[in-house]
């Protein structure tokens, strides 16, 4: 990969916006972490795996992830 092959966080975050607009949606309501944030609790729902989640958002703590995605757990981490 080359230097010229990445974008920076402002590029990504205006064709994020664009995206967001041309589907007809208020741009102020979406930003690229809630993004981030929704997949992982998709990614969650669907598999109940908290430690596939927290390596997939980088986290070093499983707490971290468990409060990142705002939910209760059951079994003492």
């Amino acid at each position: 990969m080359h230097k010229s092959d990445h974008i920076t966080t402002g590029q990504y975050n205006r064709i994020f916006r664009r995206w967001i607009e041309k589907l007809d949606l208020d741009y102020t309501l979406y930003s690229t972490h809630s993004m981030r944030r929704i997949k992982a609790y998709l990614i969650y729902q669907k598999t109940k795996n908290l430690r596939v989640v927290q390596l997939l958002l980088g986290h070093k703590k499983l707490e971290s992830t468990v409060r990142y995605l705002g939910i209760e757990v059951d079994d003492p981490l």
